[in-house]
Parts: C-alpha cells; sequence; structure tokens
C-alpha cells in the first residue's frame, strides 16, 4: 500500500462526475505487480488482489464487485478509507509493529544481540529495560501499563522469553521480538499460506500434538492412536496472529514461572484407519450422520486437535475439554466452523476460521454410523 502511494498509483480519481479519493484502478495495478516482479503474470496478479479482497484489505469504492476484476474498475484499500476491521488481536499485532519500527530506527538502542546458557539471539531486550523505555517514550503512563502491554505481545507471539518459560515481567528477564517486522514479504507468500502440505513436510499449527514431558500440574492430555501408543497431548490453545510468526506458541498463564517444559514439534500419525474422500462422506446413503456441537471455549481453549485435510479430522480430544463436554470425538469430520462450510480445506485454514472466531464454536461434523 505504502509503495503504491510512492508511485502514485493511488490517488484522488474522477469518475461520472463524482471524486473518489485514494483509490487505484484494478488493471493499472496488475500492470505494476508485473512490473515489478511482485507477480510473474496477470492471472498470479488477480488472485493475489483477490485475496487482499477476502481478507478485508481492499474493496470495491462502491462495494459493487466481490471479485478482484482486471479491469478499469477502482478500489481502495480499506485502511485509506477507515473501514478497516480492527479487531483487539490486529491492534496488539500493529501495536507491536510499530513498537519494533521505532525502537529499531534509534541510536543506542535497546534491541541487542545477547548470549544466555550459550546460545546468541537477535533483537533482545531485558523486561525492565522495555518497561523503562515504554515510558521514556511515552508509550505507557506508568509501569503497571507497560508490563501489561509486554504481557499483550507475548501473548499474541510478537515477544518472547528467549527459552519460553517466562511471561512478561518488569525485571532483568531476557526477552527478543519473535516476529522480525523487517523481514520482505513478497506477495506470493499469500498463495502458499494455505496450499495443501503433507504432514510430515508441514509446519507445526496452533492445533498440533505436541510431546511434552509430564509433570504434576501441567495441562496436558493423553490420547490412544491407533497403533494403541499413548502419547502425550496439549490441549488446543487460543493464541492470536501465531500463524505470522511462522511458529505458534503455548499459551501463557499469569503465573511468573510457566509449568510447560519446552516443547518440540511433531507430526503425529493419522488416527484414521483409512483415508476418507468428500465425495464418500457426502455421497447418498453413506454411513455418516451430521451432528452439530456448540463449544464454549474456556481459558484455555477448546481441547481438540484437529489435522489433514479435504475433508479435515478430529485428530484428538481432551477428555476433560469443552470440546470434549460438547460430544467431539476422534475420528469425527469437521463439516462446518460457524457456518462456513469446509470440507475443501485443509486444517491451517480451518484453524485461522477458529482462532479469529468467536470463543462458542458452532461446529458440524460427521461422524461414522457404527
Amino acid at each position: 500500500r505504502l509503495r503504491l502511494h510512492d508511485g502514485k498509483l493511488i490517488k484522488d480519481r474522477r469518475y461520472h462526475l463524482r471524486t473518489y479519493p485514494n483509490c487505484f484502478v484494478a488493471k493499472e495495478l496488475t500492470d505494476w505487480l508485473i512490473d515489478h516482479k511482485e507477480a510473474p503474470d496477470r492471472e498470479t496478479g488477480i488472485r493475489l488482489m483477490q485475496k487482499l479482497m477476502d481478507h478485508y484489505i481492499i474493496h470495491h469504492v462502491c462495494d459493487e464487485h466481490s471479485d478482484y476484476k482486471d479491469a478499469k474498475l477502482l478500489y481502495r484499500f480499506r485502511k485509506d478509507d477507515g473501514t478497516f476491521p480492527l479487531s483487539k488481536d490486529v491492534k496488539v499485532f500493529m501495536r507491536g509493529q510499530s513498537l519494533y519500527e521505532k525502537l529499531v530506527s534509534v541510536e543506542e538502542s535497546i534491541l541487542k544481540v545477547r548470549e544466555e546458557n550459550s546460545v546468541k539471539y537477535q533483537r533482545t531486550f531485558l523486561g525492565c529495560e522495555m518497561v523503562d523505555w515504554l515510558i521514556q517514550e511515552g508509550e505507557v503512563e506508568n509501569r503497571q501499563e507497560a508490563v501489561e502491554l509486554g504481557r499483550a505481545l507475548l501473548e499474541h507471539g510478537i515477544i518472547q522469553h528467549v527459552s519460553n518459560r517466562h511471561h512478561f515481567f518488569d525485571s532483568d528477564i531476557l526477552y527478543h521480538f519473535w516476529i522480525n517486522f523487517r523481514r520482505r514479504r513478497r506477495l506470493t507468500e499469500l498463495l502458499n499460506e494455505n496450499s495443501s502440505r503433507s504432514l510430515s513436510e508441514s509446519p507445526d499449527s496452533p492445533f498440533c500434538l505436541r510431546k511434552l514431558n509430564p509433570e504434576p500440574g501441567n495441562t496436558s492430555f493423553l490420547s490412544v492412536q491407533t497403533n494403541k501408543e499413548i502419547k502425550i497431548v496439549s490441549a488446543v490453545r487460543r493464541s492470536s496472529i501465531t500463524s505470522l510468526s511462522g511458529n505458534s506458541n503455548p499459551y501463557f498463564s499469569t503465573a511468573p514461572t510457566l509449568v510447560f517444559p519446552p516443547v518440540a514439534e511433531c507430526n503425529p500419525k493419522s488416527v484414521l484407519k483409512r483415508p476418507v474422500t468428500n465425495e464418500e462422506l457426502l455421497s447418498p446413503g453413506a454411513p455418516y450422520v451430521k451432528k452439530t456441537l456448540t463449544i464454549v471455549g474456556d481459558a484455555v481453549g477448546w481441547g481438540f486437535v484437529v489435522r489433514g485435510g479435504r475433508p479435515c479430522h478430529i485428530q484428538a480430544v481432551d477428555p476433560g475439554g469443552p470440546a470434549a463436554a460438547a460430544g467431539m470425538k476422534v475420528c469425527q469430520f469437521v463439516f462446518s466452523v460457524n457456518g462456513v462450510y469446509v470440507l475443501h480445506l485443509d486444517y491451517q485454514t480451518i484453524s485461522s476460521l477458529i482462532m479469529t472466531g468467536p470463543r462458542t464454536l458452532v461446529m458440524e461434523v460427521m461422524e461414522a454410523i457404527e
């Protein structure tokens, strides 16, 4: 958006005796994407801009077109007309980005390369240093506000304790920015975010199984796989913006230290006895029944793991969690999430739908008739 403003592609334009401020012509923008190597061809450019429309980043100036058309039509960034939906999660992310840019642009920044336990970390700072800086720059009024801001940034995956063991505190504990906001992302990366990848290749999602060393008081639960092996599984966490950092963080409680040991990524074997297709699920007379589950999330999350794709299935359920109480079971297939049909989606997309949705989750699942 900023590059388009600098290049004068975004400007006030007159059409049918009416002036539309801060807009661009779709056809000109597609040309620009190709000229600036942001898209290899017009088809890809159209798909990229449709992606931005789907995420409420751009829209037709009169909202007469829900699709991005490669024509002489006027579109506008919602940020330029005040219609961009600012949820709490987006506000926290934008605040983190603003603070990061401010920190890296000043001389004698508190962000430095530091070493702890023989490991070097980039973009690090001490908790007390951050609190002092926030007050000095007028970002907050007092130390309590600074700590609350630091905790919000940590819970949204923007900053992190270097060994992932502590929440944010006004002390000499070492933290670092988990997201590098200066990393140049190409638009074409948007088209890869929801691509189907095999479990062995895909990165961990906020809904994956995780290996934990069981300790008294932790929130992990047991899941019996089809091969009868017992694995420790962590409950699904309500976290936000984690996909932007490329990694998922555990939920952080307000206790001074965390009871979670360091986690390791794992891609568990599917609990399904055999692959099932959408055609098989939806064929007349198929031995499946549809059920509607209403799951009210608690402070930890909803308590289930979703994996696979087209269709996705329930990989594990916390026996003491909200999902189990609502009737969710292992091996059910996810038909819809909050009214959105999802049989054709992969688990990354469904994870995003769930995490960005309301606390009360309404899911339709399809269960095999025994």
